[in-house]
């Protein structure tokens, strides 16, 4: 029964919050399976990152009195201190880029009831001159459909606050919360604390600018209808003049190396770290090649490579070669000088005495 003094209504959220621990417990688990299950629905947001925790009790007790207690009294209000802890079970999504937070929105509205909404990033941009916490918080409570269900029936009664965050704003959430003084302080700190998160709304704008940079890029090399052949000699035009400028090859990068790659292996996902680094690894020992040549060397090489694959998957001893494997042994095959070093001693051991026993002697040079 709710009341109008604190004391006794102190007491009676000290046992509720005790005896239903675990319960809490409980629900906080099953809240963060039910989201990370609704994340991985898509794509673009499934590596986001959920996690929770259970409001301790005397800060539940400290927010009540800060921010609703006064108000209530001075009212004449009953109130229970249980009814105004929307936090107590508290879940937080922290995913890669500023438009992903909507994205969860969404997708989480529509599986939720929504309470409340506060937009703190909204807040923050309406001011022309403040920098600090951007985020989006929804105050949540499991849906009737979600309610009718067994499994969630014991946490029907527990609403919970979802704090949306993107990996930089979470980064300046945990730095903010170490300064100890940000309002009575000279100027001149204020300045330098403004600046601090400035940065980090800027690094926030960066990080989504350079995601879709990287797509643009991927799109504008997936969008050559050919890929480029290159030939050792490039004939000259009868009317050329002499001194023409020498045709100029595109270098090869990561983003022309993955465009050749799917044409080779259609269907293949390439994780992007890997094709970086495998890109990079040829660059560092042919630093001239170009998307042609290197489309050359696939080209011309992998007939023979499948073939070898093919052989030796079938060993006893065989293991699986993945397409990166695979263009190592086409690099190799293509120039054995410069790319030896991309399969180990064993490796082109194997590899050569493949070629020596099974291919035509043209074909093992």
């Amino acid at each position: 029964m709710a009341s109008q003094d604190y004391e006794t209504e102190k007491v009676a959220f000290r046992e509720f919050y005790d005896a239903s621990w675990d319960t809490m417990e409980a629900a906080r688990i099953a809240f963060i399976t039910m989201i990370g299950s609704l994340l991985a629905t898509d794509a673009a947001i499934a590596g986001a990152k959920v996690e929770g925790r259970i409001k301790d009790r005397e800060e539940c007790l400290s927010k009540f009195r800060l921010k609703y207690q006064t108000a209530l009294e001075s009212t004449k209000t009953a109130y229970a201190i249980r009814d105004h802890i929307s936090d107590l079970i508290g879940l937080r999504i922290v995913c890669f880029y500023e438009d992903d937070v909507e994205r969860v929105k969404d997708l989480i509205s529509a599986e939720f009831d929504v309470l409340g909404v506060t937009d703190k990033t909204a807040q923050m941009e309406e001011t022309a001159d403040a920098f600090g916490y951007k985020g989006l918080h929804l105050d949540l409570r499991l849906s009737e459909n979600r309610k009718a269900l067994k499994e969630y029936a014991a946490y029907a009664d527990y609403p919970f606050e979802l704090q949306i965050r993107t990996v930089v704003q979470d980064s300046w959430s945990v730095l903010d919360h170490k300064i100890k003084y940000k309002k009575s302080i000279p100027n001149a700190l204020k300045r330098r604390i403004n600046t601090l998160a400035a940065l980090f709304e800027l690094a926030d704008r960066e990080f989504r600018a350079i995601r879709d940079g990287t797509a643009e890029e991927i799109a504008r090399t997936d969008a050559y209808a050919e890929i480029e052949e290159e030939s050792a000699v490039v004939p000259a035009e009868p009317e050329a003049a002499v001194d023409a400028a020498p045709r100029r090859y595109a270098p090869l990068n990561a983003f022309s190396l993955l465009r050749i790659a799917k044409h080779f292996f259609p269907g293949q996902e390439f994780e992007p770290h890997k094709v970086d680094g495998f890109t990079q690894q040829i660059i560092d020992l042919k630093p001239d090649i170009s998307r042609g040549k290197f489309n050359f060397y696939l080209r011309e090489k992998i007939g023979q490579v499948r073939r070898y694959k093919a052989d030796f998957e079938a060993r006893p001893e065989g293991t699986p070669l993945n397409p990166f494997t695979v263009m190592r042994h086409c690099l190799y095959t293509g120039d054995p000088d410069v790319f030896a070093s991309l399969l180990t001693d064993r490796a082109r051991e194997s590899f050569d005495t493949w070629r020596a026993e099974h291919e035509p002697a043209g074909e093992v040079a």
